[in-house]
């Protein structure tokens, strides 16, 4: 066998075994729900029980019939037959209603509450994961993965005790009717067993496929549509649309497999029964003809239907098994998601911060995104109250991956932060971001009012402030236009230009009023004049807090307290602007190398 095919084999292997081992916490997971399971188990068995009772009251009443042709009929004991016959199938689907009617509330239940555990893990999960796993698989795993698990739970586990009750409880009527006829109609069955033990196994890695190949278009999906109009602009729909048509092809050829073997599972279930019927048959009158009084009339007709009872859970043993199939490969992406590292533990943080003056140290702060690679190499900075701290330095030299530190978006490999002379390990995260106003270069918006969008998240905000913060920031006449003003709904679809989204997050962060603000060129999606009235507000913002301000137009931070020079993850040089440009070293380069390039391009 080639080294490559033996490599897809293993890893093939591993999967199944990791699959065979998330359903087995999906088990566990839903242990909570055992009595409620129980009991429709119960009711599934009774309501079996019911339909295999049914066939050999069938065969009195067939007998009863054909002894009275040669006689007299006796209606009385027909009629007592046929009510209780009327009255087993009339219980029997009762207990049957009863089970479904459990499971689909047990089944909805558990998928939501993993739709919680998945929501709150969502929450708990270090940025690290959403920078390796798409949007799109998440959403895939809370949607997909767990619309798969609940339709597994409701309609294949209790079908699937109700077949092996039914498919045992008819064996035993079978061989108590009639043995050989029984071994005839088990015989032809086993060739069906076989069949689908076959199918099972080269349909499981197709199921496997689907499921990952699914989250990986979802991806692609929510990649592309986020960002139509850069596909647009750049004329990658074509790119985009033969990345997707691969995927595409990749997703039918894996469903279309696993549909095919699963679907497969049924006919040849179903041819097997046909044959056992025609076999029952050549039996059965063989031994009528031969004068065997044990074989009659009735009996061929209980063990037409028996026959029929035995492979109808066959059949839904197939299907059952192929669902489970499916729904354990979606078990492990949902319980490999919820078994991912999480945030270390806050639950024995005590402390909290409320009135915070703004002192802020770093203290020889070492940071990398893996274990191998290092991007901050002992950062080491104090920052007095209510100064204003610009951080420059050309492109990926560690100035956002700072400020993530600072807000514990990310935990430092080793060093401290402190804010005012508390380490950051000490508060708890939500305490750490409630410290801080972050306004970035990128603009978030969700859908919602105005109102909802400036106040998120802050209770008792009057009309007043809203007022005030969008006249500072320029805002005021774009609102006095809207049909509603602060009750008009937007969202990061409606037609607002991104200067007019960053002004709204200008003023959300206005109106939290956190003691310490971060600024990642805030003013770069507005026009010149906007940016005025805008640089102005963030002035009186400003006042009286710390701030930390990356910049990438140096004539904005001409009036930094401190002005912090990154390179490479190391801080190469500190000082105020006329210092720094005294120096005449790595700041003085980038500050007139941008005036070059203006006074170039006037």
């Amino acid at each position: 066998m080639p080294p490559m095919m033996k490599q897809r084999n293993a890893a093939q292997g591993k999967r199944e075994k990791a699959d065979f081992k998330a359903f087995g916490k999906l088990i566990k997971y839903c242990k909570g729900y055992l009595p409620a399971i129980i009991t429709a188990i119960v009711l599934a068995i009774g309501g079996t029980v019911c339909t295999i009772i049914g066939p050999d009251k069938i065969k009195a009443l067939t007998d009863e019939i054909q002894f009275g042709l040669y006689t007299k009929i006796d209606i009385k004991a027909i009629i007592e037959i046929c009510i209780t016959l009327a009255i087993i199938y009339a219980s029997g689907a009762l207990l049957s209603y009863g089970q479904q009617f459990i499971m689909a509330t047990v089944t909805q239940r558990a998928s939501k509450r993993l739709r919680s555990d998945i929501n709150g893990k969502i929450n708990r999960l270090p940025l690290n994961y959403f920078d390796t796993t798409t949007t799109g698989d998440i959403l895939s795993r809370v949607t997909n993965d767990v619309d798969t698990i609940s339709q597994t739970l409701s309609q294949s586990t209790a079908n699937l005790v109700s077949a092996i009750v039914l498919f045992l409880g008819v064996t035993v009527m079978m061989f108590k009717v009639n043995a050989v006829l029984a071994a005839t109609t088990i015989g032809t069955s086993l060739v069906g067993f076989l069949c689908m033990s076959i199918l099972l196994k080269f349909s499981q890695k197709h199921f496997d496929a689907k499921q990952e190949q699914l989250g990986e278009m979802n991806g692609q999906i929510e990649e592309v549509y986020a960002q139509h109009n850069t596909v647009k602009a750049y004329n990658g729909k074509h790119a985009a649309r033969r990345k997707f048509g691969f995927v595409n092809n990749l997703l039918y050829d894996s469903n279309r497999k696993s549909q095919f073997l699963s679907g497969a599972m049924m006919p040849v279930m179903t041819f097997v029964g046909s044959l056992s019927y025609v076999l029952i048959f050549v039996v059965g009158v063989s031994f009528i003809v031969g004068g065997n009084d044990t074989v009659t009339i009735g009996t061929l007709m209980a063990f037409v239907i028996y026959a029929r009872l035995f492979s109808q859970p066959l059949g839904t043993i197939a299907q059952a098994m192929a669902s489970i199939q499916q729904a354990s490969a979606a078990s492990r992406r949902v319980f490999d998601m919820l078994g991912s590292e999480e945030m270390s533990d806050e639950s024995g943080v005590k402390n909290r911060l409320d009135n915070v003056k703004g002192d802020v140290m770093f203290d020889n702060v070492k940071f990398g995104y893996t274990a191998d690679k290092e991007i901050i190499h002992g950062f080491s900075a104090e920052i007095k109250s209510g100064q204003k701290v610009a951080i420059v330095g050309p492109t990926g030299a560690g100035k956002t991956t700072l400020v993530n530190l600072l807000m514990r978006f990310y935990e430092t490999t080793s060093g401290d932060i402190k804010i005012d002379g508390v380490s950051v390990r000490d508060i708890t995260r939500d305490n750490v971001h409630d410290l801080f106003d972050m306004i970035l270069q990128n603009t978030w918006l969700f859908e919602g009012t105005i109102r909802e969008n400036l106040v998120y998240n802050k209770q008792g905000v009057s009309d007043e402030t809203l007022d005030e913060v969008c006249a500072a920031v320029g805002l005021s006449h774009y609102i006095s236009c809207l049909p509603s003003g602060y009750d008009t709904v937007i969202g990061e679809s409606s037609q607002l230009s991104e200067g007019q989204k960053q002004q709204l997050t200008i003023a959300r962060a206005m109106i939290k009023d956190a003691p310490l603000l971060i600024l990642d060129e805030a003013t770069s999606n507005v026009d010149t004049r906007t940016e005025l009235a805008i640089q102005a507000a963030m002035d009186k913002l400003t006042s009286g807090r710390t701030s930390f301000v990356i910049a990438h137009r140096l004539s904005t931070i001409k009036n930094a307290v401190i002005i912090l020079v990154l390179k490479d993850g190391d801080i190469i040089e500190q000082g105020n602007h006329k210092e720094l440009l005294a120096k005449n070293g790595f700041y003085a380069e980038l500050y007139n190398a941008q005036f070059a390039a203006v006074a170039e391009a006037e």
